[in-house]
């Protein structure tokens, strides 16, 4: 097993939709909070998208409790990839604990669709193996759908 695949997992999907739009499902708060996680939990987003730019993601399960996600964004290459961790809080300041860095790709596939390639890469491989058993493919890939369903309506 390579150090790649021990570390990283991923998500791959067509949308029947431009990169643009997707782009904008992941960089606007109103549109992702309306997919990002699975129905039921929900949740709120503040995101300032440039590199060196921080989020914050307050996912709320069905039980009222609260799952606070900060990071920063590391990479930002408009309608083509947004590079994303939770190693830093806001402004470069390191996390007491990192667990991943997010990494999105958009690629152009003419007529109107997307290769869209979601990746987790993890610090280590048992955040890795944490990371499944929380249900990353499950989860991810049900956000996937949602994501789907507002590319549709957009």
């Amino acid at each position: 097993m390579t150090a790649r695949t021990q570390h990283e997992l991923f998500l791959v999907r067509e949308f029947d939709a431009p990169r643009e739009k997707i782009y904008k499902a992941w960089t606007d708060p109103d549109l992702l909070k309306q997919w990002f996680v699975p129905r039921p939990w929900v949740v709120e987003a503040t995101l300032d998208v440039r590199p060196g730019g921080s989020s914050v993601v307050v996912m709320h399960d069905p039980e009222g409790n609260q799952y606070p996600n900060r990071g920063v964004y590391l990479e930002i290459i408009e309608n083509e990839k947004i590079v994303f961790t939770d190693a830093y809080t806001s402004a470069w300041v390191p996390c007491e604990k990192p667990f991943f860095t997010g990494v999105i790709l958009l690629e152009d596939l003419g007529n109107g669709r997307t290769k869209y390639t979601a990746k987790a890469l993890h610090w280590r491989a048992e955040d890795k193996e944490a990371h499944e058993k929380m249900g990353f493919h499950e989860g991810w890939g049900k956000a996937a759908d949602q994501l789907a369903e507002l590319l549709a309506k957009m």
